[in-house]
């Protein structure tokens, strides 16, 4: 009788009951193996997984990574991504909304968090547009949503969990990233667009700026656009591996801080403090997810799931419909990297047996885990946001981002439709 059922019924309750996800998945995959093949090969085998995967060397990426974002928040240079943004868009309606996505996609560009571009550009945006009138609903909502496309356009950290979950190439998972966070950024604009004619708003524009002032206004937004060229074009020639690339973001980071003038021991001992800590954190939670990956393919859970999808489904449309209505459902509840720990190890092996691309397959994951950060009740960035300035709502934030939800469904059937826009540049 197959027993994986009770691993997963067990798995949910310790979640519910607020059991960190780490120890959750360790807890749940170490006795799922042990009631497979004992207790002393059940306990070397979670030795292995810790010990070795702790030395890896390929898993520097994830702290580098992390370093190089915390730095790049450091040197403050949102704001000036912000004020570029807007020197072009602030003659059009909503420019300062739209200025907010596109500083959302450049600041991630260089960041990598989804919540810590919501944190930052909350304190830069959200002022601005309440000086110009823009009602909260708006406002927030162009700010929760443009800070999702943090996990999309690399370096992303989830990218790189897919990545070591699946064994596919780091650098390939990012520039595949590049053109849907593109998309991304364009549908969050129209989303803007959009909510201007539902709520009928009319705001106030400011004059065009002559082409002149509009390019000596990018000057700002030059050491972002060197520092991403410098890490996704050493990827993309094959100069550097992803984890030099990591290596060589965080020093380009720490020298853009520098030179912004943002350097202090104290400041830079912070910055190394919090990716000690966030990167301690993501490791427990990706060795527990691997614990439990051997559950999962020791219990053929895979294989079973894969026969039910069969009988349900034909083919590979099938399968990725139902894999969208299960994140769909699972961000009302789950936090993005939740999701993904929980889901790849059982969903990526029946991608593969029914021919669907695993780079592919990564930037559908994680276009789906993007609704998480905004949808109710666990939107983290409506969250995020809520921390920064309580005196607005999350009901007020959840109803702005019906539009900008309703374009993300639309981009994910669009890179359905056409998976080549997706493996393009790889």
């Amino acid at each position: 009788m197959e027993h994986w059922p009770v691993g997963m019924a067990l798995l949910a309750t310790l979640l519910f009951l607020g059991v960190p996800i780490a120890f959750a998945l360790t807890g749940v995959g170490l006795i799922g193996v042990v009631s497979i093949i004992g207790w002393a090969p059940s306990l070397a085998l979670l030795g292995s997984v810790f010990f070795d995967n702790g030395r890896d060397y390929s898993l520097s990426v994830l702290p580098l990574f992390l370093m190089m974002g915390n730095f790049v928040v450091q040197s403050g240079i949102a704001a000036e991504l912000y004020t570029s943004a807007y020197a072009w868009l602030r003659h059009r309606k909503g420019g300062l909304a739209t200025a907010t996505v596109v500083a959302c996609g450049a600041f991630s560009s260089v960041c990598g968090s989804s919540l810590a571009t919501a944190a930052t550009m909350t304190k830069i945006a959200l002022p601005s547009m309440r000086k110009f009138g823009y009602p909260d609903q708006l406002s927030t909502a162009s700010i929760a949503a443009g800070g999702t496309l943090g996990i999309l356009i690399p370096p992303s950290v989830i990218l790189v969990f897919y990545g070591i979950l699946t064994q596919q190439d780091i650098g390939r998972l990012f520039l595949a990233g590049l053109i849907p966070g593109i998309i991304g950024v364009i549908g969050y604009s129209l989303a803007v667009r959009l909510s201007l004619r539902m709520q009928k708003i009319d705001l106030p524009t400011e004059a065009k700026l002559p082409l002149s002032e509009r390019l000596i206004a990018l000057k700002g937004t030059a050491g972002a656009l060197v520092l991403f060229a410098f890490v996704m074009g050493g990827i993309y020639l094959g100069v550097f591996t992803p984890t030099e690339s990591a290596g060589m973001g965080a020093g380009g980071a720490l020298l853009l801080v520098i030179l912004k003038g943002k350097f202090t021991v104290h400041s830079t001992l912070n910055v190394l403090f919090d990716t000690m800590k966030t990167t301690a954190m993501m490791f427990f939670i990706l060795f527990g997810a691997l614990t439990f990956t051997n559950y999962v393919n020791m219990s053929g859970m895979t294989t079973d799931i894969q026969s039910f999808i069969t009988q349900v489904t034909t083919g590979p449309l099938g399968f990725i419909l139902v894999v969208l209505c299960i994140y769909l459902v699972l961000g009302c509840f789950l936090e993005s990297l939740s999701m993904i720990m929980l889901t790849v190890p059982v969903f990526y092996p029946i991608a593969a047996n029914l021919g669907i691309d695993l780079i592919w397959f990564g930037i559908f994951v994680v276009m789906v885990t993007e609704v998480s950060y905004i949808t109710p009740p666990v939107g983290m960035n409506a969250f995020v946001l809520r921390s920064v300035v309580p005196d607005v709502r999350l009901g007020t934030i959840f109803k702005g981002l019906v539009p900008f939800v309703f374009v993300d469904v639309l981009r994910i059937c669009l890179l359905t439709a056409f998976p080549a826009i997706v493996l393009f540049l790889t």
